[in-house]
């Protein structure tokens, strides 16, 4: 019988908590999703925890949700992170190799690494992640992996992700307070690019947007890597909330309307619709057509995509990304149109971005709110030269490799 792996992640949003375990076969490496939930948390604000306690509470109850689900009991998780409170710079480090045989080793690429990670940073600002994007050996640039070549002179020019110690603290100590260890803490951009853009696509270089609740994370893809990533403090939320305030309706019909009969653009509609809701006093119904309803939400998309388009242009790589286009993912990405909307406001291609590769459920793999839970799945695999993932359970590794020795042996 083929041997499988349970792995689950837990991705904290901006104003939502969401988990998806999954099984991986040992022997062929494919995926496939087995239960996946998410809840609104009113303990999280734009990634950061305001309340201890709701999240904690938010955490064990989703998780609950799918260990029911899967009849699979939960203890470790991937946990994935956003917020503004996350900035990205690039840096470049470098090594001499003074040994007479001049091969390079994997020691002499973390030295690299090493070297480009010595950036100044605040008392309580630390280093999430550092991924390599080029290696150059003799000043020869684009060596994807310089490990067992010869050379003098090693560089690596690479994308540091940093984050406020404080707010990180605040989110292992709820997980902690819900039961469960982590075993690696990831930035949800960086896991959902890896599962929605293929290979190719960032080669050809592209741009990912991640369209959360309260935030909108922003990534350039080119030659490969990652070279660079943002988060927005705007989101579908505002979208809600507009509807909200316009229609004089609570928050959940705002949203439940906005599901059911919102679009990105007038000239996506094929008939203007006629609804009716309910108003704020619960008790009075009133009528609304589409037509209305998108004079709300195309005001307040248009001001997200300036924004996402100001970010972009000021990152001098907008030329970069027309090859391969846009990538649109995340809650945001469900409203209709919204492909149209980004080509529209960006002048390129785009699509919508959905996990590439991976079985399951429709009501999970279909739906973008589930895109950052499923990638944190895949976290292990993304792990290129020079990659060296922030490990939170110690001889995590020793003691797979003990276990899969005493599965194979007894």
């Amino acid at each position: 019988m083929a041997k499988e792996e349970i792995i689950t992640g837990l991705d904290i949003g901006s104003n939502q908590v969401c988990c998806v375990t999954g099984k991986r076969s040992q022997e062929t490496g494919a995926f496939e999703i087995i239960g996946g939930a998410k809840l609104l948390c009113r303990g999280v604000k734009g990634g950061v925890v305001i309340n201890l306690q709701e999240t904690s509470y938010a955490v064990a109850k989703v998780i609950e949700e799918v260990e029911e689900q899967t009849k699979e009991t939960v203890r470790q998780i991937y946990l994935g992170l956003r917020g503004n409170h996350i900035e990205s710079v690039n840096a470049r480090g470098a090594i001499n190799i003074s040994r007479t045989d001049k091969e390079i080793t994997a020691e002499d690429v973390a030295g690299a690494v090493e070297n480009a990670k010595t950036i100044r940073l605040s008392t309580d600002r630390e280093i999430l992640h550092t991924i390599p994007q080029e290696f150059s050996l003799d000043h020869q640039r684009g060596v994807p992996n310089p490990v067992g070549m010869e050379g003098t002179f090693l560089e690596v020019d690479v994308h540091i992700l940093i984050a406020s110690t404080s707010h990180l603290s605040n989110i292992y100590k709820s997980i902690a307070q819900a039961g469960f260890e982590i075993i690696e803490p990831i930035y949800g951009l960086m896991a959902v690019g890896d599962l929605v853009i293929t290979q190719e696509e960032k080669e050809l270089g592209c741009l990912l947007i991640d369209i959360g609740g309260l935030t909108t994370g922003i990534s350039i893809y080119t030659e490969g890597s990652i070279r660079f990533s943002k988060e927005l403090q705007i989101g579908s939320d505002f979208i809600t909330r507009d509807i909200s305030h316009s229609l004089r309706t609570s928050l959940s019909t705002a949203q439940s309307i906005k599901e059911k009969y919102g679009v990105a653009m007038k000239n996506v509609l094929k008939s203007d619709t006629k609804f009716d809701y309910t108003g704020v006093d619960g008790r009075s119904i009133r009528p609304c057509t589409q037509r209305q309803l998108v004079d709300i939400i195309q005001p307040r998309l248009d001001q997200i995509f300036v924004a996402i388009d100001q970010e972009v242009k000021a990152s001098n790589l907008y030329d970069t990304i027309i090859p391969g286009g846009v990538v649109v993912t995340g809650g945001g990405a469900r409203l209709e149109g919204m492909v149209g909307a980004a080509e529209q406001a960006l002048s390129c291609s785009a699509r919508i971005g959905l996990p590439q590769d991976i079985a399951g459920p429709d009501e999970i793999i279909s739906n973008t709110s589930f895109a950052t839970a499923i990638g944190l799945l895949r976290s292990e695999f993304y792990s290129g030269p020079g990659y060296a993932p922030q490990r939170f359970i110690k001889g995590a590794s020793i003691f797979k490799k003990i276990k899969e020795w005493v599965d194979d042996t007894f």
